[in-house]
């Protein structure tokens, strides 16, 4: 971290340990739709108005809050920085929300084909300070059952399931607090996770690099992405071809500060203090080549957009 990062840092600490700017930042990252004046937000804490313009000059200060478009008089959201580095601690409430059952039935682990249970041991030893063996084996077994509920072939069944696992592991720990890397997460979750997601994943991860954690998903996953996905990404310069439709697990949703819906916002869950953004594009899938193009376009804009709102400048090509 180099000093004026790490100035920029101490004073957003500093401003966050007064416990009453902590509850007003808070209350603007759990209801980000709403529109917070000083004066509501004055009610809101039963403070004095001129209590909270001070608390609201620090943070403007401190880079977390943001002014936003206004009638009468400015309004004040969290800024992209609030979201991405002190989110979760903003959001009330600590560690991991356990969810209601996926709906896959995972075999027991005196059921797994070998193969898997090699996989289970590997991730396992990865995953060792984090979560206990048997957590680990049941997510992998969980992640099996997913995989093979909708595989035609299964050739690549146990390296599919591996990644997934991984992937799934990964996003449990961050939801747990355990990764703290301060680059924002971001999910992407579309119907077949076979188009759009694809799509947007793939671009943002060209354009941000290692400045955001990006993940996919999707509602009713496909067997494999469209192959005129792949090609109208490749047009552009962005591979995609390691990629997989993945079902929507909970962990994930958990995990993101930046959750996009495109056409299937009502198959998300809702958790306090993620900003949740639907997409209407269309369908690529069931447009010609040209639309798939036009698609992939307004998608690229979308990201840049998304991009710019959270202080990420776009990686050159």
């Amino acid at each position: 971290m180099d000093p004026t990062t790490a100035a920029a840092r101490a004073q957003q600490v500093a401003a966050l340990a007064n416990p009453d700017r902590l509850r007003l930042l808070s209350s603007l990252v759990t209801d980000p739709e709403s529109t917070h004046t000083s004066a509501s937000l004055a009610e809101l804490l039963d403070e004095s108005v001129a209590a909270i313009d001070g608390h609201l000059a620090e943070l403007l200060a401190a880079g977390l809050v943001e002014i936003g478009p206004g009638g009468a008089g400015p309004t004040f959201r969290p800024s992209p920085d609030a979201w991405v580095r002190f989110g979760r601690l903003l959001r009330g409430k600590s560690g991991y929300q356990e969810p209601v059952a996926t709906g896959a039935a995972s075999p027991p682990p005196g059921e797994l084909p070998p193969v898997i249970l090699k996989i289970a041991e590997r991730l396992a030893y990865r995953f060792s300070s984090h979560f206990s063996r048997e957590t680990v084996t049941r997510y992998v077994a969980e992640s099996y059952a997913l995989l093979s509920e909708r595989a035609t072939v299964t050739r690549h069944l146990p390296s599919l399931t591996s990644r997934f696992a991984t992937d799934r592991l990964g996003a449990l720990a961050t939801a747990n607090g355990f990764n703290l890397t301060g680059a924002p997460e971001v999910l992407f979750v579309c119907v077949q996770n076979s188009g759009r997601s694809q799509m947007a994943a793939g671009i943002l991860r060209q354009l941000a690099g290692d400045r955001a954690n990006v993940r996919t998903a999707g509602s009713q996953p496909a067997t494999q992405i469209d192959e005129r996905i792949v090609d109208a990404l490749d047009e552009i310069g962005v591979p995609i071809i390691s990629e997989f439709p993945k079902p929507l697990t909970d962990e994930v949703v958990q995990a993101a500060d930046v959750v996009i819906t495109m056409g299937c916002g009502d198959a998300c869950p809702v958790y306090p203090g993620r900003r949740y953004l639907d997409w209407a594009i269309p369908d690529p899938l069931e447009l010609s080549t040209e639309g798939i193009r036009a698609v992939r376009d307004e998608i690229q804009s979308r990201v840049e957009g998304l991009l710019r709102s959270l202080n990420i400048a776009v990686r050159p090509n």
